[in-house]
Formats: C-alpha cells, structure tokens, sequence
C-alpha cells in the first residue's frame, strides 16, 4: 500500500491503469473520503468521459493527489491518429504499456457515430485476408484497455461532432472478441451500464468460437452477434478462416441456432467480397442455404487491400448484383460503405505499417486449426 495523503493507493498488478480499476477498487483507493466519492468519480471517468483530476467537484488536495498517482495514468498512448473524409472516419493508433500497438477506427453517419474497438494485440485466428492475423497474436486487452478506446470515442466525438454523441460499439477491431471472453464480457457490461450505451447498440464480431459464442449465450442481454462468415462451405471456408476446420460449418450453425433461440436476437453475417474468390452465384446460393433456417442478415464488405492478400476486392457491380440474389432469396442484405481506404482502416493495417516489427506468435493455416482455444478462452 501506497501512502499518499490523503489517499491510500492500492498497488496494482502490471498492465493495469485507470478504467481496469472496479468500483470497489475505488472504495479501498480513498478510504479516508466519504463513501460517496468513488461512485462519484466512477460515474464522472465514464458517463463523462473525464479524468479523475479534472473533476472540480472533487476538493483540490485529491485532484492534485490523483492526478500525481502513476496507477491511475491512461492505459492508452496515442501516437497516430489519421482521418480522411472530412474526418467522417478517424484511425487511432494506440500504444500500450508494453509497448505494443492496436487500432481504434472511428465512424460518423448521418443517423450515427461507431467506434470500431480492438479485444487483443494481434490475433491469433490468421485468416488469410486479414492484416492483423498476419501479423500474429501478442496477448489479450485487458479489460480497461478495451473500455478506454471507447472512452477516447466518446471523448473525440464530442470534440469533432459538437452535441452529437457517440451511438454504437463494435467490437471488429484487432483480435477475436470470444477468444477473450473474461475481459471483452466485463467491458460489455461497463459501456453499457457504466458508460450508458444500449446493448443493442453494441457488436461482438466473431469467426465462430463455438465454445465462446455459448457464453455469449448464456449472458442473457440484448447484444448483437456477427459472424465472420466469408464462405458458406467447409473446403473454401478452411481455407480463408483456418479455425474453420476445428469449428466446421454444421457444428457453427447448429451453434448460431441454439443461440438464436435462447436470445431471439437475429444474428448477422459478414461477408467480405472478394474478386473471383467468393462471389460467384454458386457462393450466393449456399450463403442462401445457410441464411434461411437461422433468419440471419448479411453484411457484404467491399473487401479492403492488404498487403500480404493479392486478391482485390470485388467490382462493385458484382456487389450489387450478388446482394440483388440474396435480396430476390428473401435475405435481407447489406453492403457497408467502403472507408478508410486512404488511411489503412482495414483491420491491422496501420498497426503493421508503424509497428516496429516484432515477432508475434504465429498460428499459420495447419496449426491456427489446431490451437488449444482453451488456452484463450476464459
């Protein structure tokens, strides 16, 4: 214990900052303040989106204590942050305490503002047209990590957009969401609880952990669920998500039906067009096949250029026409807009671009199917 008057400072583990802090870290943080005061300030560093030491409700002799206090210091550096589109999508680069890098992308629409959030450095699945899997998997978020890039959102929206607030959190970033279940469900609960934004305006995007997308299940809340599908039978899908052969597409499916049922929330698929690889009618059809018994929503993603993937995204033509299948079939689709190009947005990019490349560990396309996922799961 550190005595730091008139605030005692509990010493935390490594990795921790400010937002990996509970609210009964805070209880034992001040225990000479009123009881009232840690929920005073939970409520200010994430309804409000504000540091502890900017707090004027707070007397000034805890401000100035706090605010010396390195374990309560930002999880978060930002050493890059790129915009384009008249800054309607931002890429933040953070980096971490260790040293290690992720990426947080920031959306606005008209009708809504996204942020795109990382769950891991690096990622473990490898599929083959992702730049983050190509980079290898490094270690998981914790779970004020994944809270503080929404904060950081919140924060820039309200900095570039005025009285506009941020709407929406997705959680297609860096890494596989449901291979960090402990940390990822404990910052669903923060930013919709604490931070107030509605689970239905929350996504978790997955591969398709089987084991993962049950305890998603299990929590019982209104949150989204999208499924990186990409290819609708087993050889193709091997091939471009290799955790496809430990997770086949008969035991995902049967999976996303037993989690349909539980939650009645309609599950979505993502399907990322590329050129010549998965577009074609035969591909439409046996996505069809797959979209009926689960009622499920499709989203078609112009498939954005990554180095180590030579293949190109589809025309968009093709993405109108397959969608126009889909749409004739009954399924509802739709294709997302296609941002950030000018500024590495696809998942991975601009990480790989800055990181000073250390040596991840690496799942190539035999072993990524072998991993113990138990070893990543929580």
């Amino acid at each position: 214990m550190l005595n730091l008057c008139p605030v005692t400072v509990v010493k935390l583990a490594p990795l921790m900052s400010l937002y990996d802090l509970e609210i009964t870290d805070w209880q034992e943080l001040l225990p000479k303040e009123p009881l009232f005061r840690s929920r005073q300030i939970w409520r200010a560093i994430h309804e409000d989106a504000v540091r502890p030491e900017q707090l004027t409700s707070l007397p000034k002799q805890l401000r100035n204590t706090l605010s010396q206090t390195p374990e309560l210091s930002p999880g978060l550096r930002l050493i890059q942050l790129s915009s384009d589109d008249h800054k309607l999508t931002e890429k933040a680069l953070f980096q971490l305490e260790d040293k290690r890098v992720i990426e947080t992308v920031l959306m606005h629409y008209p009708e809504r503002s996204t942020v795109c959030v990382s769950s891991q450095a690096g990622c473990a699945m490898n599929c083959s047209f992702c730049a983050t899997g190509q980079q290898g998997y490094f270690r998981q978020l914790t779970t004020g990590e994944i809270v503080e890039q929404v904060i950081w959102a919140i924060s820039r929206t309200r900095a570039t957009r005025g009285e506009k607030r941020l709407s929406n959190v997705v959680f297609m970033g860096m890494g596989e969401p449901l291979a960090n279940t402990r940390n990822v469900f404990r910052a669903l609960t923060r930013i919709n609880s604490d931070i107030g934004i509605g689970a239905r305006h929350i996504t978790i995007s997955t591969v398709g952990i089987v084991p993962g997308i049950k305890l998603f299940a299990s929590l019982g809340a209104q949150f989204n669920l999208a499924v990186s599908l990409h290819a609708a039978n087993n050889e193709k899908r091997s091939s471009l998500v290799p955790i496809n052969r430990r997770y086949p597409i008969e035991l995902l499916t049967e999976t996303l039906d037993s989690y349909f049922r539980v939650t009645r929330r309609r599950i979505s698929f993502e399907w990322a067009m590329m050129d010549g690889v998965n577009d074609s009618d035969t591909d439409a059809k046996e996505l069809i096949s797959l979209c009926v018994p689960l009622e499920a929503h499709v989203n078609l993603i112009p498939l954005n250029p990554t180095p180590g993937w030579p293949t190109k995204g589809t025309p968009k033509t093709r993405v109108d026409e397959f969608a126009r299948i889909l749409e004739n079939a009954g399924i509802s689709a739709s294709v997302r807009d296609n941002r950030g190009t000018g500024i590495d947005a696809a998942c991975g990019q601009l990480a790989g671009t800055m990181l000073t490349r250390h040596s991840g560990e690496r799942f190539y396309s035999d072993s990524s199917a072998n991993i113990d996922v138990g070893d990543l799961l929580d």
